[in-house]
């Protein structure tokens, strides 16, 4: 009873909640001493996380706070979200205490403004929709009709742009069918009003299928594709959700290695129905990083790596200024993805990234051949880029696909697919 009275003291419900400022015992490091620092505190309390020892994951984690800030530089920053992470890892194995205090925590900040701000400011999901537009509208100049599904990001930007497009045709505007997957209501309700509106002022044939769904109860029956359709899919950030799987058997039997790829029934089946409607393309953009490893260390130096050029991106493209509501909501989001990768594991765990080369195999293995996606023609895409390049962000063209970098560290791939 000792025992469990000294991993549960203070500290550990402490670190649960994130320091708004600097500790005082942090002002004799320099920015450079003290990241270091940090680095080396979280990675040995991972490893003492991973392996059970949680007198040291504490000790660890009672040191850490005085280093790091939700209000601080990138690393500092970063550092208290890792923490938080860890720290909820920690206290996940007494559920009813992770209960409890998960109750009494302050409500975190609303995020139905984190995406749309996200893509606002940031220029990572404008490239893409720019790409992703010219493409498909190349793609199916000479279509009549034409029916794309939304797996789930549902932004207006992203269609307000394709329906201006087709209505451009120089053949005319098709009839344009829109479906769109997303188990929020609100949003998908918001998102028919604006597309129908829009529509009606161009004069564009339009339909607007709402599916209040997540993506693994998805049917073929519910998308209601029609003979004559021409049909493509895109998805946003959602299949590696698929991914999700109980694979305590493989972490037993270590038989996941850094560079294997896993078998997913769901996915396989996912892709696999797919394939199956015949669609033109297929777009797929996703996090260039693997986050589906069992090992938690080993996922943990991925996230370490991935989400330090994430914030140091935030701070380069917000300035200096280091407390504002939005960047606070921005951040939260980012947490919320760490807090699933550092401490959730199974079903549970969905932010399983991985890197484009995996998803090659996948697509490959469903049955599915990549397209060439109209880059070198995107005027669109090419403003974007030099509006936001002297901050650091770039494209690298590969054989399989597009790479949005902030400096060298590619952050989103983009790829596109048929059958």
């Amino acid at each position: 009873m000792s025992s469990m009275k000294a991993v549960l003291k203070p500290d550990v419900t402490l670190s649960l909640k994130l320091s708004p400022s600097p500790s005082p015992h942090d002002q004799t490091l320099k920015p450079e001493e003290r990241g270091i620092r940090l680095i080396q505190l979280l990675l040995k309390c991972a490893k003492h996380a991973s392996s059970g020892n949680l007198h040291r994951a504490d000790a660890c984690l009672s040191e850490i706070p005085e280093l790091s800030s939700i209000s601080g530089d990138s690393m500092q920053r970063l550092a208290a979200r890792f923490a938080s992470a860890l720290a909820i890892r920690l206290v996940k194995r007494w559920p009813g205490i992770h209960k409890a205090l998960n109750q009494a925590q302050e409500p975190k900040l609303e995020l139905d403004r984190a995406k749309p701000l996200f893509v606002r400011t940031f220029p990572y999901f404008s490239f893409a929709y720019a790409i992703i537009a010219q493409t498909l509208l190349h793609a199916l100049a000479n279509q009549r009709m034409i029916h794309i599904v939304d797996l789930g990001f549902s932004d207006s930007k992203l269609w307000v742009a394709l329906l201006r497009g087709f209505a451009n045709s120089p053949h005319g505007p098709p009839h344009l069918k829109v479906t769109c997957v997303n188990g929020n209501k609100t949003i998908l309700d918001k998102l028919g009003r604006r597309l129908v509106k829009e529509a009606e002022s161009m004069g564009t044939p339009f339909q607007f299928n709402p599916l209040t769904v997540n993506l693994r109860e998805l049917t073929e029956d519910m998308l209601e594709v029609r003979q004559g359709e021409a049909l493509g899919f895109i998805s946003m950030l959602n299949l590696h959700v698929l991914l999700a799987e109980d694979d305590r058997v493989v972490a037993h039997f270590g038989v996941n290695s850094s560079d294997s790829i896993k078998d997913c029934k769901q996915i396989g089946d996912f892709l696999g129905m797919i394939r199956s409607m015949s669609p033109k393309l297929l777009f797929v953009v996703e996090q260039e990083v693997d986050h589906n490893l069992n090992q938690l260390v080993d996922r943990f130096v991925e996230g370490l790596h991935y989400y330090s050029a994430v914030f140091d991106s935030i701070d380069a493209t917000l300035g200096s200024n280091l407390v504002t509501e939005e960047r606070l909501i921005v951040e939260e989001m980012f947490g919320r993805e760490i807090e699933n990768i550092v401490a959730c594991e199974g079903l549970e765990r969905t932010e399983r990234h991985e890197r484009c080369a995996r998803w090659v195999v996948r697509f490959a293995q469903a049955g599915f051949k990549p397209v060439r996606l109209w880059y070198n023609s995107c005027e669109d895409a090419k403003q974007i880029m030099d509006a936001f390049g002297k901050n650091g962000y770039k494209i690298v063209v590969e054989r399989t696909g597009l790479m949005i970098c902030w400096h060298e560290r590619p952050l989103y791939a983009v790829t596109a697919w048929t059958c």
